[in-house]
């Protein structure tokens, strides 16, 4: 009796984490496309009065989830962005719900030198509009992210820090850094690495994710993927496929993206 009470126990607490991890795999704040690898923001942003717009596709096995996204970003300088998140989170048998609205602004306040990085500090907060399942009432937070060039290899590193607006969670610690390889002007190899400590406490993830991105049209970004959780294999994968349109056109600044000259 004593051992079916312990294996019963045993499995509502496996359950309990398991509903936990996967209603707090939240998209949350997410950088803009091609200032970006797939989750690691670059110090580069939008010039001044360019719009970015995108549209993203997302799913996961274990826990089985498909999320859609779409992202709207603007220069405010050419030293200064914002960027909107908008996730809506999708389970098989179940019903589709929004999950917070992610907001980032970020300022380089460091340009690149030829031995240093550039360098940003970026503000977040999370709205929420959905289901409690899939939000934390709401968050703010910072972070930093420094990027720097060798030849053709672009070098990014993030660590952020966000606290929940309810005693409900945690603190969370995010630490991603991302490599992306200029094969030619218009292709890029993208390489990245994302850790986490997510807001239930007990939830890390470190996530190796690899996928490319290309110029199909004139200012149109298509970037894949795919991530793999190294720690607890949640999710077993991720394949990630994202769209993102930048406007009004001016071909020089997608140049300095992707061609890497001396």
């Amino acid at each position: 009796m004593g051992m079916k009470r312990y294996l019963l126990l045993s499995f509502l607490a496996l359950f309990v984490f398991t509903a936990s991890a996967h209603a707090l795999d939240l998209e949350g704040v997410q950088p803009l496309a091609p200032y970006s690898v797939f989750s690691t923001f670059s110090a580069e942003s939008l010039p001044k009065g360019k719009f970015d717009i995108s549209l993203g596709f997302e799913k996961c096995r274990h826990p089985d989830f498909y999320r859609y996204t779409a992202q709207l970003g603007y220069g405010i300088t050419d030293s200064t962005e914002i960027g909107i998140t908008i996730p809506l989170h999708n389970e098989p048998h179940n019903t589709a719900s929004f999950e917070d609205i992610g907001i980032a602004l970020k300022h380089r306040f460091v340009d690149e030198g030829k031995y240093g990085p550039s360098v940003a500090f970026i503000l977040t907060g999370t709205v929420p509009i959905g289901s409690d399942e899939f939000s934390t009432d709401g968050s703010i937070g910072a972070g930093l992210a420094a990027t720097k060039k060798v030849g053709p290899f672009l070098g990014h590193l993030n660590v952020f820090y966000s606290k929940a607006l309810t005693s409900r969670f945690s603190d969370e610690v995010i630490f991603a850094g991302g490599i992306d390889f200029s094969a030619s002007h218009a292709f890029k190899i993208l390489g990245e690495l994302y850790g986490e400590k997510s807001y239930s406490g007990n939830l890390d993830r470190l996530e190796a994710r690899a996928g490319v991105r290309l110029i199909t049209l004139e200012n149109l970004f298509t970037t894949l993927g795919i991530g793999y959780d190294l720690k607890n294999r949640t999710p077993e994968y991720r394949f990630m496929l994202s769209l993102s349109y930048l406007f009004p056109s001016e071909k020089k600044k997608i140049k300095d993206i992707y061609e890497m000259e001396e």
